[in-house]
């Protein structure tokens, strides 16, 4: 059984068209852009994609409830590629999914639809590793979380 995590709307396009970008996301986050998130050329500024980016990998993460009591994660890394300019008004499309499991991180991989231009506009990754909040020592991916990650993404 495979959980998905997107709205209705995202997945009634996704059924119509197989070939989509977003198509094969567990997860797509819709973020709408907002006024303040362009700078003063115009355009969303780039540090905002990083904030899109943790909204998509806080929702994915609810979705297979990754947060609990004794852990905690932090970002070892993170980078983003812009290949379009986005400005307000739009509606971006975040497929957020998992390329790697470590032992005790994973990679995000991030994919950025504008509906407003109909495109990608931007990727990204994501390091995240997990640590014990108790000791803050790294903490290994259980294998209840590993199976549950794997099943959520379709890995084989």
């Amino acid at each position: 059984m495979k959980a998905v995590a997107i709205l209705p709307e995202i997945q009634e396009t996704l059924n119509k068209d197989e070939h989509h970008p977003m198509y094969g996301f567990a997860v797509i986050y819709s973020q709408q852009v907002e006024w303040g998130d362009m700078d003063s050329f115009g355009h969303v500024n780039n540090v905002v994609y990083y904030t899109y980016a943790q909204n998509a990998r806080i929702h994915y993460n609810t979705q297979l409830n990754l947060f609990n009591e004794k852990t905690f994660s932090v970002m070892a890394a993170s980078s983003c590629q812009y290949f379009k300019p986005v400005t307000y008004p739009d509606t971006l499309w975040i497929g957020v999914r998992i390329k790697k499991i470590g032992n005790a991180s994973v990679i995000h991989e991030y994919t950025y639809y504008s509906t407003a231009m109909n495109t990608i506009v931007a990727s990204g990754e994501s390091v995240l590793v997990y640590l014990d909040k108790a000791t803050g020592q790294k903490k290994n991916i259980n294998e209840t979380k590993r199976a549950a990650i794997t099943a959520f993404e379709s890995f084989n």
